[in-house]
């Protein structure tokens, strides 16, 4: 990918991935998202992203809250997921995780942000056990 080759990137990071090598994953969802080797796809993102965050990744936790913010290939936003996959995010040491909370809990009133937060205990406690 540093080269530029997204299209060789692809092809080596498939066999990662479709072995649950999460940082293999979220890399081939940067590529669908970016439309970088292949047509962009927001669904197919998505998808390569989730697999990746529910491993703990946390840059793939954020492409997701962002996902979730902008409401990106979805029928609309939901700013209760991004703020809890931001959170969880966090948690997870992305550096630009807090930024993004910042800014999607300008968007949320109290009862949005509760929901989230009673959503990142949930997730959290098996996703981040020791933290």
């Amino acid at each position: 990918m540093e080269a530029g080759d997204f299209t060789d990137a692809m092809e080596l990071l498939r066999g990662p991935a479709r072995s649950g090598n999460a940082d293999a994953e979220e890399l081939i969802g940067i590529l669908y998202a970016m439309g970088l080797g292949v047509e962009r796809d927001d669904r197919r993102a998505f998808e390569w992203y989730l697999r990746s965050a529910m491993k703990g990744h946390p840059g793939a936790q954020s492409g997701i809250g962002w996902y979730y913010e902008v409401g990106r290939g979805m029928p609309a936003p939901d700013l209760v997921r991004a703020y809890m996959w931001y959170t969880l995010s966090a948690i997870g040491g992305d550096p630009d995780a807090a930024i993004s909370l910042e800014e999607v809990v300008k968007k949320m009133d109290q009862a949005q942000i509760d929901a989230a937060l009673e959503l990142v205990e949930d997730y959290k406690v098996w996703m981040y056990p020791f933290r």
